[in-house]
């Protein structure tokens, strides 16, 4: 079932609804092997609704549909100087998948990047949407402008909810101004980088990237390059590099792959490969791991949940989906 717009995708879950159908909500289809298997009826397939439907760079605001690519967002931002804040990444290097990253697939995964350490993660950007949900009506929630007042900031929950809340069928994001960067390592054991990336962190900096692997610390900076190097060279030892690591590095290494969330003080060096993220605050590492943590790659996709935080988590699912009909199971049993 591939809708054309959003008055199809509301037909089609109200037939959902009524055969008690559930359903498995694709985009681009890059992100089916993050999260727990399924057991659906049928496939919604969203990439009948993609395209940009507004673009002000003079507002710092753009509305998209959610099977639109990445790729494309990021080439009508770049020819006008701007960026999304929370630079969503390609995982499917990682994943091993085919297809065409989505910004509803990354908003749904919540595949921020190294950016978001300065700019914000998916929920700091999404502004507003239009979705369907579980009784087959179709809603909008948040606006276009940062400051919203108009009710519960609802926005947020989409992001990271991996479609089990409905499909939206439009988004809107706020943008930033794109500058120049550069890209800097210094050789450092774990313990030492990590230390060294949180001073950087609460420096005036304003770094876009605080990363952390193969015994260096990576920093990517903007804007001011010059007197922002100089301010960095006192930190460190830092001297220029040309890429930072990412999941990609996991593509070739058999086996299962984790991302923790952690305080960037608690961060550690595992024993397998591995590469730290946003100052130490998101580890990713191979093989065995017995810290709570989400798997990107085979495992236990996703820890229990604290008993009071499941209960929260169901009660939201019965608001937006109560019948269950939106990717069954894929964040948590039963959710």
């Amino acid at each position: 079932m591939t809708p054309r717009d959003e008055t199809e995708v509301v037909d089609i879950v109200r037939g959902a609804r009524a055969r008690r159908r559930r359903l498995e909500i694709v985009s681009g289809g890059t992100r089916r092997g993050f999260g727990r298997p399924m057991q659906c009826d049928g496939v919604l397939d969203m990439s009948g609704l993609s395209g940009i439907v507004t673009y002000e760079p003079e507002e710092l605001i753009l509305t998209v549909k959610p099977a639109t690519p990445l790729a494309e967002i990021e080439a009508a931002l770049s020819a006008r100087g701007q960026r999304l804040g929370f630079e969503p990444q390609d995982w499917r290097a990682l994943l091993g998948t085919q297809g065409t990253p989505t910004i509803g697939g990354a908003v749904a995964s919540n595949a921020n990047g190294p950016a978001a350490i300065r700019f914000g993660r998916a929920r700091d950007h999404l502004l507003g949407f239009r979705a369907v949900n579980g009784l087959a009506e179709a809603y909008k929630a948040g606006g276009r402008v940062v400051k919203n007042v108009t009710g519960f900031d609802v926005p947020k929950l989409m992001c990271g909810a991996m479609g089990t809340l409905g499909p939206m069928t439009e988004m809107t994001f706020r943008v930033f101004p794109r500058t120049r960067e550069r890209i800097f390592a210094a050789s450092l054991p774990a313990r030492e980088g990590f230390a060294l990336l949180r001073r950087v962190w609460s420096s005036p900096l304003e770094a876009t990237a605080l990363c952390c692997a193969n015994g260096k610390a990576y920093v990517r900076l903007d804007g001011a390059l010059e007197e922002k190097a100089a301010m960095l060279r006192g930190l460190g030892d830092f001297a220029e590099a040309q890429a930072l690591p990412g999941p990609g590095m996991f593509a070739d290494v058999p086996g299962d792959v984790w991302r923790l969330t952690l305080a960037p003080s608690q961060a550690f060096e595992p024993a397998t490969p591995w590469f730290a993220d946003k100052a130490g605050a998101e580890l990713w590492l191979s093989g065995p791991c017995t810290h709570p943590a989400a798997s990107m790659r085979g495992g236990a996709p996703v820890p229990p949940e604290p008993p009071a935080r499941t209960a929260l988590t169901r009660a939201v699912k019965a608001v937006f989906d109560p019948l269950g009909l939106f990717n069954p199971g894929r964040m948590f049993e039963g959710i």
